[in-house]
């Protein structure tokens, strides 16, 4: 039955503060998650979809990259925010092509993303054609078409990019990138681009591959486990979950983070009647770091370590495996003795206590693991900064050892996958060359744009089509306003997505949404048999995913056939690729991935087991370390930290609780006690004092770059425990704050944990 979606739309006069939560999850992440799911979905279609979720025969969570238990899986493999994706996704309202009779681009353009995420499933492709108001429905032999002329109309096949979110399933992934590298450019940036990329450049240079080298029962074998620059409890709420078990062996957790954030200080897990009732303290350490101060950190750890050594000589350093299986040890000891313990102090907020207290338990730990997320990526000196991470557990030899190594926690499932299927702008000769052998193509072999560089080649005219596989591109970049009117710069924009969001509505001169099958959607060949596909998560295990609900409308067609009927179009009939075959039997696909992907053979077989597989990884497998010098590479670094100028503000951008990326669910992030609005800034007490203002005031946010400043504006005041000198507000909201040359060094990935803002008070006029 069809469910109407709401009316109204975000009203920041409703929002409320109530003091922050002491406990995450328990009974009301449970009660919350049921509400939202029938909401959704109605009762009955909530019983037969939650019950799948991360289950052997199910489908995989199309919310977070954290992996499913390699043991018992319990019948609610899922947490509060995975409920609420699979109810967003699996939901009964539909957006149909009367839907867009009614509304013009014009109004929708007026809405939030909230209000149009909430309008349902799309079900039919429509086009945009140059001078209409509405969009009206095309077809989808014509889709392609248009499609394909815009594309063999470009005077390179470097003008056109292809995007890609991390929900694209392995099949999908691997055939897109070989549909773009077959017309002939390597554009394919990716939502990695803006989170991880950080983590891959840093971990390929220091230990030769870009993942983590940790599995989920590692956790149970480590007896220190850092959590840095995340938050858990929103953002990976299974992760709680297994902390609590590390606890339970023994381990020690050490949060390291701005924001005192609530599931580290207390979890109630909901999967048992003791946990809803009782909760346990996860963190038991709590560094509140100020923003930028993570590198001084690690490198006054260091230094600490090495202290410690002098007093016990061979008791530290872990010289057998530094001696065998790493470079640059005597630089980076070099520059770690010369650090200044009150620099550290003065750069992270933290005292001295606390620095040693933590330098005695990474001393004393057998196995330790440091996590991390966006806390650290988003940062100018990201990459930096998590090579110094990764120095410390170098220099206690703590890589290709049970219950230790490095653990960045993807934010978005499979966004990893699609890295290892060949979704990157620089993919190395080795993998393009048995793309090559493999399918009688010529790969391009010129480097491509990554998604802060396409902006800025449809900013300079240098890219006029650009086709999103899924994702809401123009929400989750910086730089709103030039982001946007790159985009309307276009000839042609394509969106290949599920629902509504603000991507569909700042369009290019023709813009085409094409409507696809979601995880949780049933997918099945033209001759009925079912087709399943495969994802990759945080640990590096594969394994299937398989949606079984009847697909709101017949025109719903897979990724996979998107791509492979989209191929035929625009290569012809005479391409060497057997796209009519991959489109009908996803078997065929693995098969060709086994040949041409890296740790990928016997790909159909190994998939079918009973948790999948796990893709080789060197330094975890055998301490084998595949860089530049054949070892694991110290790197000795400048310090670098972010004061904060006088009258003004560090702001990071950060999730709601009732948000997932750039998908808003609610209106109630009520573990910080934010109710019914999202136009918030968090600033200390002291410093809205300091500032001249109080706690309720509506500011604008304004920052300060070269080129002019940027700012936002409307937004209350909400005192809260922050750092002094630092302030947290929402994205999408303050995206257009963040400017697009404002990128992490050598990763080039937006910082948007590190921006200086000034705070102005807001005058109310017509315009506002």
């Amino acid at each position: 039955m069809h469910r109407n979606a709401p009316t109204r739309d975000i009203d920041e006069a409703q929002l409320t503060v109530t003091p922050p939560k002491q406990q995450a999850a328990g009974v009301t992440a449970v009660t919350v998650a049921l509400e939202r799911a029938v909401e959704e979905m109605g009762v009955v279609r909530t019983a037969r979809t939650l019950t799948r979720v991360n289950q052997q025969h199910g489908f995989d969570c199309p919310g977070c990259a954290w992996p499913e238990p390699t043991g018992h899986r319990r019948p609610a493999e899922f947490c509060e925010n995975g409920a609420k994706a699979v109810a967003e996704e699996a939901t009964l309202r539909t957006v149909t092509p009367e839907f867009f009779a009614r509304h013009s681009i014009a109004e929708l353009s007026e809405k939030s993303g909230f209000w149009l995420g909430q309008q349902g499933r799309l079900t039919h492709p429509m086009v945009l054609r140059p001078g209409d108001t509405h969009y009206t429905p095309i077809s989808w032999d014509d889709a392609y078409r248009t499609i394909a002329a815009t594309l063999r109309g470009l005077d390179s096949p470097d003008e056109a990019l292809f995007y890609t979110s991390g929900r694209t399933a392995n099949e999908t992934a691997f055939l897109y990138q070989l549909l773009v590298r077959s017309f002939g450019t390597n554009n394919l940036p990716d939502c990695s681009n803006m989170c991880h990329e950080s983590s891959g450049t840093a971990l390929t240079g220091s230990i030769g591959i870009g993942k983590g080298s940790v599995s989920i029962d590692d956790f149970e074998q480590a007896d220190l486990i850092v959590v840095a620059g995340q938050n858990p409890g929103t953002n990976h709420p299974r992760m709680l979950s297994a902390l609590q078990k590390a606890k339970a062996a023994g381990a020690r957790v050490i949060a390291v983070n701005p924001l005192p954030e609530t599931g580290l200080l207390g979890f109630r897990d909901p999967q048992t009647v003791k946990g809803l009732t009782t909760g346990v303290a996860i963190a038991d350490d709590f560094l509140q770091i100020r923003l930028g101060g993570d590198m001084a950190l690690f490198q006054g750890l260091a230094k600490l370590l090495f202290d410690a050594e002098d007093r016990a000589p061979g008791t530290v350093v872990d010289h057998a495996f530094v001696g065998a299986h790493t470079a640059g040890f005597a630089e980076y000891e070099k520059q770690c003795r010369a650090v200044d313990l009150a620099v550290v102090e003065e750069a992270t907020g933290l005292s001295r206590e606390q620095l040693d207290r933590t330098a005695r338990l990474l001393a004393e730990s057998k196995s330790t693991i440091i996590c991390w997320a966006m806390g650290l990526t988003q940062q100018r000196h990201g990459v930096a900064t998590i090579e110094e991470a990764t120095n410390l557990l170098l220099l206690r030899g703590m890589i290709g050892k049970p219950g230790a190594g490095v653990c960045p926690v993807r934010g978005h499932s499979n966004v990893q996958g699609d890295r290892t299927m060949g979704i990157w702008e620089r993919m190395p000769e080795s993998f393009l060359a048995a793309l090559d052998t493999e399918f009688g193509i010529t790969s391009p072999r010129a480097h491509g744009f990554d998604t802060v560089d396409a902006i800025r080649a449809m900013r300079d005219g240098r890219a006029s089509v650009f086709v999103g596989m899924g994702g809401n591109f123009v929400s989750a970049t910086p730089d709103t306003e030039v982001t946007e009117a790159a985009l309307r710069g276009c000839a042609l924009t394509v969106q290949v997505s599920t629902k509504l969001n603000r991507s569909h509505v700042v369009h290019g001169r023709t813009a085409l949404i094409l409507p696809t099958l979601g995880r949780t959607d049933a997918d099945r060949a033209p001759d009925g048999r079912k087709q399943q596909v495969s994802v990759e998560d945080s640990m590096s295990m594969v394994h299937l995913s398989t949606g079984r609900l009847t697909p709101v409308s017949d025109e719903l067609r897979s990724e996979v056939a998107i791509v492979c009927e989209l191929a035929r179009e625009l290569l012809g009939p005479d391409h060497p690729v057997p796209w009519e075959r991959f489109r009908t039997d996803y078997d065929l696909i693995r098969d060709a991935i086994a040949r041409v992907v890296p740790g990928c053979a016997d790909y159909n077989v190994k998939v079918r087991q009973h948790n999948g597989f796990q893709l080789p990884h060197p330094p975890r497998d055998a301490r084998e370390f595949r860089t530049d010098t054949g070892k694991a590479n110290f790197a000795a670094i400048e310090l670098h930290w972010l004061p904060v100028p006088a009258g003004r503000l560090i702001l990071q951008t950060l999730r709601s609780h009732d948000q997932y990326n750039t998908t808003i669910y609610g209106l109630d992030d009520r573990y910080r006690g934010i109710h019914n609005g999202r136009k918030v800034i968090l600033v200390n007490p002291e410093d809205i004092t300091a500032l001249g203002l109080a706690d309720g005031d509506l500011v604008d946010i304004v920052s300060e770059w070269d080129d002019n400043d940027r700012r936002v504006t409307g937004f209350r005041i909400v005192g809260y425990p922050t750092p002094r000198g630092n302030a947290a507000a929402y994205y999408p909201e303050t995206n257009p704050l963040v400017p697009l040359d404002h990128v992490a060094e050598r990763s080039n990935t937006p910082v948007s944990k590190a921006v200086t803002v000034r705070l102005e008070p807001h005058v109310h006029t017509l315009a506002s």
